[in-house]
């Protein structure tokens, strides 16, 4: 099972392991570099080292980027003290590369990595986590947070914003699974939607607006999708983190975390129906306590931090 998507499907890959599932993670951090410092330079977080994949756009030029089929005028920003940044994976070296020989060996690895992924998955996660995505309009190469925010430098004339459709949604997605059963023809599909509402939004109007569109969009483009063949599925995790009955109990107090017991839900199901047999082990004790006492709760969230690069947009 291989994933890709949001800083929430960043949790997906903790429970595979907890279960026993063979988790598929084709680019490995030093085995001799402490488990923390292998995280932090995003190895293993995701089944390669491609960081947030936020849009249905990036999903679809990640893998055609990977193969050579697109490649983006704007491949690199400076960033502080004139390190190498990876505009597409802004986040995923901290203090960025230090020369353009080592950022162009390390996206190279990467891209094999990708392509080793994409040619021997089974399952593909992928969790669809927003719509609003800046661009170049060079060629249209999207990334997955705002020019000059974790690099490079903001020029409306070279990039633009753009609020994907329902239309564009469905269409970069048949376009991303068509290319992956290209490669692996017996491939299988699980979609998911983000329940992390947008911490902020570049239209000029309420975040909550933003946040109840775009997730309406992604839904909607989801069950399309799913409605295509029997080898692709929609997961509700976004239904069981949001539905009314848990009473916002799923959310920690900054109303955006989820929580351990509402990811813990979620796997349960999620493994369920999609891999009978196995189970996650959770302290029931805690998940049962965790309506009652905001202590737990506090805890839960802290325990459940996400690399997340779209935080950085609420005070930029």
């Amino acid at each position: 099972m291989a994933t890709a998507g949001s800083c929430c499907a960043q949790h997906i890959a903790r429970h595979l392991r907890q279960a026993g599932l063979n988790y598929f993670v084709t680019e490995t951090g030093n085995p001799f570099a402490p488990p923390d410092i292998v995280e932090k330079y995003g190895y293993g977080v995701f089944t390669a080292r491609y960081g947030n994949i936020y849009t249905s756009r990036q999903l679809l030029q990640t893998i055609q980027r990977a193969y050579g089929v697109f490649e983006p005028i704007d491949d690199k920003w400076t960033g502080d003290g004139d390190c190498i940044v990876d505009p597409f994976r802004p986040r995923i070296q901290p203090g960025g590369f230090i020369s353009i020989d080592e950022f162009e060996l390390d996206r190279e690895q990467h891209f094999c990595s990708i392509r080793d992924a994409i040619e021997h998955l089974d399952v593909l996660v992928f969790t669809l986590g927003l719509t609003e995505t800046w661009f170049s309009r060079t060629d249209g190469a999207v990334f997955p947070i705002c020019p000059g925010v974790a690099g490079g430098e903001y020029d409306e004339t070279r990039y633009g914003f753009v609020n994907l459709t329902v239309a564009d949604v469905v269409a970069d997605l048949k376009e991303a699974i068509r290319y992956l059963r290209s490669k692996n023809p017996s491939c299988r599909v699980i979609l998911t939607a983000s329940p992390v509402p947008l911490a902020a939004t570049a239209i000029d109007r309420s975040v909550l607006v933003s946040t109840v569109y775009s997730k309406s969009v992604l839904r909607v483009a989801a069950e399309e999708i799913a409605a295509l063949d029997p080898g692709i599925a929609y997961f509700p995790s976004y239904e069981v983190i949001t539905g009314t009955y848990n009473r916002g109990s799923y959310f920690a107090q900054d109303l955006r975390s989820v929580t351990e017991a509402g990811v813990s839900h979620v796997m349960r199901l999620f493994l369920k129906h999609y891999a009978k047999g196995f189970e996650v082990h959770v302290d029931e004790a805690m998940v049962s306590d965790h309506d009652r006492n905001n202590a737990v709760r506090d805890s839960m969230g802290e325990a459940l931090a996400v690399v997340c690069e779209e935080e950085s947009l609420a005070n930029f």
